[in-house]
Parts: C-alpha cells; sequence; structure tokens
C-alpha cells in the first residue's frame, strides 16, 4: 500500500522523520448499524441526527453526556461515553466544558489506528454484536486529507489520570505530517510529545459516505466473538 498525494512520505515530513504513513485504519460499529452504512457511508453522532425517523428527544439524549448505549427512534445505535463523565473532563479540559468537548466528538468518524487499542474495543464490546471493517488509510486519506485528524491517544476516555485534552488536541492531518504534534503542544501549553510519538486515532469530520470503497477487510462479529485477524 503506497502513500497518495496526502500521504506522510518523505516530501511531507523529510527523510529524517520517524513518522510513518498510516497504511491502514480500523472502525467499529455495532451490527444493528449495518444496513445504515451501506446506505449512507459512516456518520458521525450528529450526521445521525440527520436520518429520517429522529425524534426530539433522540437529539436530546444524543447531544449530552451518554452513561448508557442509546438506540434511537429508527433503530440506529449511539455508543456510550461512559468512559468520560463530565466529572472527570472538567480536570483535564483546557478551554472547553464537557458539553463542547462531547459536541466535537459527536461531529467526527473516529477511526483506531493501533490494534491494540481495536483490540480493547472489540473486548468493552463483546456483549453485542459488532461489524469490524478494516480500511486503506492511503486511499482514504486521498480523498479525505483535508476534513482529517489524529490525536495523541484515545479522546473518548477521561479516566486513570487523564490527559489534558481540548480542540488542538485533534491536530489536522497534513499539519501532523509536516510537524508533528508541537500543534498540540503550542495550542494547549502542554510539553512537546516525541516526534515519534504514534497516533492513537484518526478522526475526519461529519462523515464519510464513501467508506465501503476504502475497505479491504469485513469482519461480521457475534457476540462473544474474537475476529481472526491477520497478524501485522
Amino acid at each position: 500500500m503506497s502513500g497518495g498525494a496526502d500521504g506522510c512520505d518523505g516530501a511531507h515530513v523529510g527523510l529524517a522523520s520517524p513518522r510513518r504513513p498510516i497504511a491502514r485504519v480500523y472502525h467499529l460499529a455495532e451490527a444493528d448499524n449495518w444496513p445504515s452504512i451501506e446506505r449512507h457511508g459512516l456518520l458521525s453522532a450528529r450526521a445521525l441526527l440527520d436520518l429520517p425517523g429522529v425524534s426530539a428527544d433522540d437529539r436530546r439524549r444524543v447531544a449530552g453526556h451518554r452513561a448508557a448505549r442509546t438506540v434511537l427512534a429508527n433503530g440506529t445505535v449511539v455508543r456510550d461515553q461512559s468512559p468520560m463523565p463530565p466529572a472527570a473532563l472538567r480536570g483535564c479540559l483546557h478551554g472547553m466544558t464537557p458539553a463542547q468537548w462531547y459536541a466535537l466528538l459527536n461531529a467526527k468518524v473516529f477511526f483506531w489506528i493501533d490494534r491494540a487499542r481495536l483490540d480493547r474495543h472489540l473486548h468493552a464490546c463483546r456483549r453485542s454484536a459488532q461489524v469490524l471493517m478494516v480500511l486503506d488509510a492511503a486511499a482514504l486519506l486521498d480523498v479525505h486529507a483535508a476534513r482529517a485528524s489524529v490525536t495523541p491517544f484515545n479522546t473518548g476516555n477521561a479516566r486513570r489520570r487523564p490527559a489534558s485534552r481540548g480542540r488542538a488536541t485533534f491536530v489536522p492531518y497534513r499539519t501532523w505530517c509536516e510537524s508533528g504534534w508541537r500543534h498540540e503542544a503550542e495550542a494547549l501549553g502542554t510539553r512537546p510529545r516525541s516526534p515519534s510519538h504514534p497516533p492513537a486515532e484518526l478522526a475526519i469530520a461529519d462523515a464519510v459516505p464513501d467508506a465501503l470503497r476504502f475497505v479491504i477487510e469485513l469482519h461480521h462479529v457475534a457476540a462473544g466473538e474474537r475476529p481472526a485477524l491477520p497478524a501485522l
């Protein structure tokens, strides 16, 4: 898999840079959402609210903190946010309220970059059937790099000594290719991360309606099942 025009190749980051192109990314979705994904692609939580059959009560429940898995009136499932309760966020947010942080995350589609993080997410979701998509990141970013960002940690978790965070936690992908995590450190006033610090998540704003064209592996995972993924 070769990097395209928007890949982090030598032309972007310099021959001495330890940053490597992102070869593949992973998206885990509730199996109940698969019909919607086939029709609409991958949608952020905010974009899901624009689908037919969504009620005013749905909008209220999704906009705030979701302590539990939420099923909308049209049958679409929105994941819980139990690992980031408002009280935990208040101590680590910079220039934002918990409500603003939830709104920021609700406006993005997330992909894991690291297999270990994917495995932990699979374990956390083991009680319900899932669909696991493995996507060609180079092809995805060739099309969507302008709306893409990377994060240095799991932005959906604020427990166990949560990292400082704010809008700049989402470093624009092209900025990361050029200067690593400097954007985050300068905006948040935190210690700069090592240039070799790997990104945890890839996020794309609003929606990826053509997501399925980038899928290179698709796994329907039954509740309690562990998918057989190829070794890295």
